[in-house]
């Protein structure tokens, strides 16, 4: 500025870079000339600058002490003719619009204006008026040709009179309306005083009486009532047709409906509550003593003890929603549920201000409200299925209801006061834990149901499923009845699950079709045996014989877990003439592609003992298929299944069709502990397997195996492969030692 020099102003692309550089600047500019230097309040420094001609950048010379860019300036062409003087026209007619309808142009910009007859001044001197961005301030400025910068400009223009003109006549409406407002006002009042001359009280007042005798009713807590009592006050002194009518009594409403102090008493006869849970459920007995034992402690320590957090975790089917009702029942307490699936919005469970329209409170509190008192069941459904996006993430909100040390005084945005929910038993339910927050999942106490096995399914369809569909399907025991087989083939062979959704579906489809007879007169009397079930039901679905029928080399038969119990698992493996590639196909998943590496490094590092050629590897390649190749499968319990194949293979040694294995491989050949060991040996079981290996460290998950799957099965604990090789594969023939 001391120097009289001009500067070159450019705009940023990115205006968050606080250091530019060459390439995130515009290349066309503004040379401009210093007019003020300004201190500002907080520090800074602003220049006021003037612009004098346009530029292009054409290099870049130097980024220290500040950037210095060499420019070559850009000259404005002349514009004349007819076109150009009526656009100049046009744009003088609407900037004069403009500035009578927009507060912040003073009028003598109108007047230097119609003073410009140049029309790249007069498009540069319009522009720099309007609220534009600076992409769209750029794009004038990078527009060289006066007459088609002056006809974006009066595109600028428009634009900006359609928003003026539209601002202008709302302000009018509102202005209406508010004179409109204070006049009815005005009237009202008097009306108001008419009538308490005359002693009449009006229809506002006797709903302010009425909300006043429902919350001294409700018993609310001493913070609670005061908070009411403002917000009565409040809503005596408001005009009827005030806008804030409606929502202060909707909240004195939901404050007078919560239930504050009213609770059900526990009925804590703990043979009786155990009565009712076998009514209700075959099994499960994990859950059945984790209830008794609340109800044992309950009974002893009063209402000291805090209410638990239960979370039931299992596959579809298993009874986990029912469970919760037949727990409230043997307490003697109300059940309420909310179902959480594809929940996204932290308000579902917190609420809404009370500054939105049409705000409510949040879905905790209305349960409670439909519950009536302040100690039912709660069930939070599927809470595995919470989503989040840009609304909040639910599960964060749900640590305050779940946390029994924040609970006692929840905070809902609507009530915007304190909501006591520590009596409340917390239940909630879950296919999976792993979406499930660590935070969240460690307030709750995980209890798992695992699916069912065919014995604990025939006990649920002879006590539960039977006589539930019968009867809704108009049946009774003299029409139609199941035997033993007839129920056991259909868990068997027409259903593959954990739970017994289907088992009822299907036993509802022969219900159907028995109906049917009866009801036109065919037969009188049906029993449902092993002969009339396929033609009932057609063939079967699903064969639960050995996976193979003959001792074969290159297979190995292993166990795995899945969403509806455990499966039979056979592995294939076959030799090719190649350059030691691993091939591996079936759907397989990373964790379950490492595995099978490390079975075939395993079976390299040991292939002198194995009796194997000391570089077979070289002129083969390895083939690994696990059938069922549209099914994903993922997991390290694998291992030495595919290790067991491989090794059957490459030793030509035939495996035990009626062995299955399951545990995760090492390097070294060690065996590994691995998951589910109930669902696999149950699974194994079914399927005719004989002889079970596992390793030694899951031996202690045979205690949850049911008692006829352990006697029926032989157990090999092992800890390393070599122990897997000898129980699963036949001894090696002398003249098949070498590949």
């Amino acid at each position: 500025m001391g120097g009289e020099r001009t500067l070159l102003v450019l705009a940023q692309r990115d205006p968050e870079i606080e250091r530019p550089g060459a390439d995130d600047l515009y290349s066309i500019g503004t040379e401009a000339v210093v007019g003020r230097m300004l201190k500002m309040p907080d520090g800074s420094t602003s220049a006021l600058v003037q612009g004098q001609r346009r530029v292009r950048v054409v290099g870049f010379e130097a980024d220290e002490p500040y950037l210095r860019l060499s420019v070559v300036p850009i000259e404005d062409m002349p514009c004349e003719g007819e076109e150009a003087d009526a656009l100049i026209r046009a744009v003088h007619g609407m900037y004069e619009k403009v500035v009578k309808l927009s507060r912040s142009i003073p009028d003598d910009h109108y007047v230097a204006a119609i003073n410009i007859d140049q029309a790249g001044w007069l498009a540069d001197f319009v522009v720099s008026d309007l609220e534009l961005s600076v992409s769209e301030r750029q794009e004038i400025l990078e527009t060289l040709d006066p007459l088609e910068r002056l006809h974006k400009s009066s595109m600028f223009l428009a634009r900006e009179l359609d928003v003026l003109e539209l601002q202008n006549k709302i302000h009018i409406q509102v202005q209406t309306e508010v004179d409109k407002n204070q006049r009815e006002y005005f009237l009202r009042e008097q009306l108001k005083a008419i009538q308490r001359e005359l002693g009449e009280a009006d229809a506002q007042g006797r709903e302010v009486i009425k909300l006043r005798e429902k919350l001294e009713a409700a018993g609310l807590p001493e913070d609670v009532r005061e908070k009411a009592d403002e917000e009565l006050e409040r809503l005596s002194i408001m005009p009827a047709m005030s806008p804030e009518v409606g929502m202060v009594r909707s909240y004195l409403e939901w404050l007078a409906g919560l239930p504050w102090s009213v609770s059900t008493t526990d009925q804590l006869d703990i043979d009786r509550a155990a009565k009712i849970l076998d009514q209700h459920h075959y099994g499960l007995q994990r859950v059945k003593e984790r209830i008794l034992e609340f109800m044992a402690v309950r009974k002893l320590a009063a209402d000291k003890m805090r209410s638990p957090v239960l979370c039931f975790v299992g596959p579809p089917g298993v009874g986990k929603t029912s469970l919760g009702k037949a727990i409230a029942e043997a307490i003697g307490r109300k059940f309420v549920r909310v179902s959480l699936g594809g929940v996204r919005d932290e308000a579902e469970i917190r609420g809404h201000r009370r500054t939105y329209i049409g705000a409510l409170p949040g879905r905790v509190l209305q349960t409670m409200r439909t519950a009536g008192t302040i100690n039912p069941v709660f069930m939070l459904d599927e809470i595995d299925k919470l989503g989040s996006d840009f609304r909040g993430d639910p599960s964060s909100a749900l640590l305050e209801v779940l946390d029994p040390e924040q609970n006692a005084a929840f905070s809902d945005h609507y009530l915007d006061v304190p909501y006591n929910l520590s009596k409340v038993m917390f239940v909630t339910t879950a296919n999976i834990l792993d979406p499930v927050p660590p935070a969240l999942r460690d307030r709750m106490e995980v209890i798992e149901l695992p699916g069912y096995v065919e014995d604990e399914k025939y006990e649920i369809a002879k006590r539960f499923l039977v006589p539930r569909q019968t009867r809704e399907h108009g049946l009774n025991g003299m029409l139609l009845r199941f035997n033993e087989d007839a129920l056991r083939r259909m868990i068997r062979e027409y259903t593959h699950e954990a739970g017994v959704r289907n088992l009822e579906r299907q036993i509802a489809t022969v219900c159907r079709k028995v109906a049917r007879k009866v009801a036109t007169g065919e037969t009188k009397r049906t029993t449902v045996n092993v002969k009339t079930l396929e033609e009932l039901l057609g063939p079967p679905r699903f064969s639960r014989n050995l996976a193979e029928e003959h001792d074969e080399t290159g297979i190995a038969t292993g166990v795995a877990w899945t969403a509806a119990g455990g499966d039979v698992m056979t592995v294939e493996v076959s030799l090719l003439e190649g350059k030691g590639q691993l091939v591996t196909t079936g759907q397989l998943g990373d964790v379950m592609k490492e595995s099978a590496q490390a079975a075939l490094s395993y079976a390299r590092v040991r292939a002198a003992d194995l009796g194997l050629a000391p570089r077979f590897y070289e002129t083969m390649d390895v083939h690994i298929h696990v059938p069922e190749g549209a099914v994903p499968k993922d997991g390290p319990s694998a291992g030495v299944t595919m290790a067991a194949a491989m090794i059957s293979a490459l030793t030509r040694r035939a495996s035990h069709r009626e062995v299955a294995m399951t545990g995760e491989i090492t390097l070294r050949g060690r065996v590994l502990p691995v998951g589910g060991i109930r669902e696999k040996v149950v699974a194994a079981h079914r399927a005719g397997i004989k002889t079970f290996v596992l390793p030694r460290q899951n031996m202690k998950d045979l205690e949850e195996v049911p008692e006829d799957a352990r006697r029926e099965l032989t157990f090999v604990p092992v800890d390393r492969m070599d122990e897997v090789l000898k129980v699963a594969l036949h001894a090696p023939a002398t003249e098949l030692r070498a590949v």
